[in-house]
């Protein structure tokens, strides 16, 4: 499914190819009719109605051009000006060759009424015998009259030539829709872009956090099993038929979860503890348990077994090697639209031969924070006054 859309050409949206359309065109309609009034020859009506035809026959013409010219929207820029720069050609002298037939008709009466103000009706200029005025110069903002007279030759020649002045202006306009229209395939195949690369972006997140979250489990699946191996050696069968259903349930519950989603911060909770019965049948006389999770922050969400490192942290540095009982306590609270969780024991401190803060199972929880959230999360560990602590800040998200 992402190979196929990955792989799916951009292509301009029909509707938006039919608006592009229907604008040229309108704008030459208002224009056009715009300098017809201007002109005051009248017939206004007529002129319209046929001019709307040839708007109609516009708007067709350039749906076929498209329809040709998308063909090349895969080819390099220089392929798709080169089809536009030829393809405008046909369809130029196609629209031409509409409004010179739509305007025929009308032409040759509008050539009659200027021939008989200019010359008057006795043929020599002025009315009523008066001073020629000479001829005046037709006027056919439409197209020349194509009309035939005794003088056929020149007339063919000047409906060549007005043929000729109209394809060229319609060159114009159909190459100013095809730059609209490249413009438009150029903006869609820059937003596809955008969006493959985030997609790539999100493959690539997706997968850094599988690869951090399933460094969790082999970690933990190595202490458990090794707890398990001593409890069975010391004949503490009970206590390892106990570590065994525990540990199965811990596993079912973590497995379920996407690696790459959130969960509610109620069921990383509820995780943990299962994690925590583990190894409380480990060290029954030494490991205390607190959780202090506000009712409200039930619903927050937070990345799947992130807290999993810091715990097994607190049992490794703090708890294993002592003999005394040493307090695990977990706590998450609210401050200012963030979400702070705590994990903190009252153990010896700061393991032996390590830095503050930076352990392998902080780095961990880490870089899985900023995977998740970026930089905006901060994450302090190390030894305070009576034990150790680790915190976290991270946006406050809820269930949606």
């Amino acid at each position: 499914m992402t190979t196929h859309a990955a792989n799916t050409q951009p292509r301009v949206a029909f509707r938006t190819v039919v608006i592009s359309v229907v604008v040229l065109w309108a704008m030459y309609f208002v224009l056009a009719s715009a300098r017809w009034e201007v002109l005051g020859i009248g017939h206004s009506g007529e002129m319209m109605a046929r001019r709307l035809v040839v708007v109609l026959g516009g708007m067709a013409v350039t749906l076929a051009l498209w329809a040709v010219l998308r063909l090349f929207d895969s080819g390099p820029m220089w392929k798709k000006a080169s089809a536009a720069l030829i393809l405008s050609l046909p369809a130029s002298l196609l629209l031409a060759q509409i409004n010179n037939a739509v305007f025929a008709e009308m032409n040759s009466k509008i050539e009659k009424l200027i021939t008989e103000n200019v010359l008057g009706d006795d043929g020599r200029g002025g009315p009523a015998g008066g001073p020629a005025s000479g001829p005046e110069p037709s006027l056919f903002p439409e197209g020349e009259p194509l009309g035939d007279g005794p003088d056929a030759d020149a007339t063919l020649l000047d409906a060549l030539g007005a043929l000729t002045d109209i394809a060229f202006s319609r060159y114009f306009m159909m190459l100013a829709w095809c730059s609209i229209y490249l413009a438009l395939l150029t903006g869609e195949q820059a937003r596809a872009a955008e969006r493959r690369e985030q997609e790539f972006r999100n493959a690539a997140k997706a997968a850094e956090l599988r690869s951090l979250r399933y460094q969790v489990n082999p970690h933990f699946l190595f202490n458990t099993l090794n707890s398990l191996s001593s409890l069975v050696m010391t004949g503490k069968a009970d206590r390892a038929e106990q570590m065994i259903q525990t540990m199965s349930r811990f596993y079912r519950h973590s497995l379920a979860d996407d690696p790459t989603g959130d969960v509610l911060l109620a069921d990383e909770f509820d995780l943990q503890k299962l994690y925590l019965d583990i190894e409380t049948v480990r060290f029954p006389e030494r490991l205390r348990c607190v959780f202090d999770l506000p009712a409200e922050l039930s619903d927050a969400r937070v990345p799947g077994m992130i807290l999993q490192p810091l715990v097994e942290n607190s049992v490794k540095y703090a708890v294993s090697p002592v003999s005394r009982p040493v307090t695990i306590t977990i706590a998450a609270r609210e401050e200012f639209d963030r979400l702070v969780i705590t994990v903190s024991d009252d153990g010896p401190g700061s393991p032996a031969g390590t830095k503050n803060g930076f352990g392998i199972g902080v780095a961990n929880v880490r870089d899985r924070l900023e995977a998740r959230f970026g930089p905006d999360i901060t994450l302090e560990s190390g030894a305070v006054p009576g034990g150790y602590r680790t915190e976290m800040r991270i946006p406050l998200t809820r269930n949606a």
